[in-house]
């Protein structure tokens, strides 16, 4: 896999109470990742990235709510999650991006 698509998979972190909760007791991260990613590329990106060894990658779409802006209606984008589980002992730690 090359390098490059690698480091663009992972878009942003998940952070909220179901995340958070996910991470202190089943040890898996939620991540916000592009579209058209699949499992294997994220594991490898969060490999790459972290220095983490992945057990196992889960992933979901989200549907974009539809919002009333006024009179007119709207719509949130789509978007992709990955849920990354780390192998016992391991730790992700967004600060330390190489």
């Amino acid at each position: 896999m090359n390098t490059e698509r690698l480091a663009r998979i992972i878009l942003s972190p998940v952070v909220t109470e179901k995340a958070t909760f996910l991470a202190d007791k089943h040890h898996q991260v939620a991540l916000r990742v592009v579209q058209d990613a699949t499992k294997a590329e994220i594991k490898a990106a969060v490999e790459l990235m972290f220095k983490v060894s992945v057990e196992g990658v889960q992933v979901l779409n989200v549907k974009g709510k539809e919002k009333r802006f006024g009179r007119y209606m709207g719509r949130r984008r789509n978007e992709r999650k990955a849920y990354v589980s780390l192998k016992d002992g391991q730790e992700l730690d967004f600060t330390e991006v190489n």
